[in-house]
């Protein structure tokens, strides 16, 4: 049996937990240490039990407690290697612990993981797929301002994604924010608006994939209830039916206490 929990989700901190077949991996971790163990303990799940962390990118809400964490839980953390290098420049990475860097491929208690390359305004942002023992597999695409030809070659027939529904972009334009910040959102290094997901969730639904998860909304800039629309207007498009063709989740800030089983 797999599961997959969003711990946190949003610009306040991100992070996933992938377990399958006794392996627990974490993707991201954008809280403190404390706050992501007490989301472990809150659904089972022990901190010492994590066998690695997988990092997106160096950005504060996806690696702020990353550092605490691995050092106090002796956890190897995998990073591409431009986000490495500026990780450990800055101390977010040390010696304390092991860390390394992940190319394309790389193989660990039984699970692949493949890596894929995002458009976001970071050192070197990365997405993933988790083929899992089972034969299911779990991919997180977030952060990204448009989907890369390497990301839908990686995520062709996914089981389940975490797919990036960051803002309305109507909400980015007529809001509050500075026009360079509005400029960063809704540009091809920015984040992925509520349409650009749906198309995309379209294409992944033809090859296959019959879970998806709303991830990285932004609080100022969408509404969960509008981002589940878009989505579901896009798949009722190409005449699918939500719970007999598909499940669609959209991940809160913080975890409810709920998983999804595979």
């Amino acid at each position: 049996m797999s599961k997959v929990c969003q711990l946190f989700s949003g610009s306040s901190g991100n992070s996933i937990l992938i377990s399958s077949k006794g392996h627990n991996f974490l993707v991201d971790i954008g809280v403190s240490a404390k706050r992501c163990e007490n989301a472990l303990l809150n659904i089972g799940v022990a901190p010492e039990s994590i066998d690695a962390v997988f990092i997106t990118h160096e950005h504060s809400d996806h690696c702020k407690g990353v550092r605490v964490f691995a050092s106090r839980h002796k956890v190897p953390v995998f990073a591409a290697a431009d986000c490495y290098e500026r990780m450990m420049s800055s101390g977010e990475l040390n010696e304390k612990f092991s860390s390394d860097i992940i190319d394309y491929h790389m193989e660990l208690g039984g699970i692949e993981i493949k890596t894929f390359k995002q458009s976001h305004d970071s050192a070197d942002c990365i997405g993933y797929r988790f083929n899992l023992p089972d034969g299911r597999s779990v991919s997180v695409c977030t952060d990204t301002g448009y989907i890369t030809d390497h990301a839908k070659e990686v995520l062709v027939g996914t089981d389940l994604i975490f797919i990036e529904s960051n803002h309305e972009t109507s909400m980015v334009e007529t809001g509050p924010y500075p026009y360079y910040l509005k400029q960063r959102i809704l540009g091809a290094k920015g984040h992925l608006s509520n349409f650009a997901c749906g198309e995309y969730m379209k294409e992944l639904a033809q090859s296959g994939t019959t879970r998806f998860v709303l991830s990285h909304l932004s609080r100022e800039n969408n509404m969960p209830h509008i981002a589940r629309q878009t989505a579901l207007a896009a798949l009722n498009e190409i005449g699918l039916k939500e719970e007999s063709d598909f499940r669609l989740y959209v991940s809160p800030p913080e975890n409810d206490g709920r998983g999804i089983i595979l």
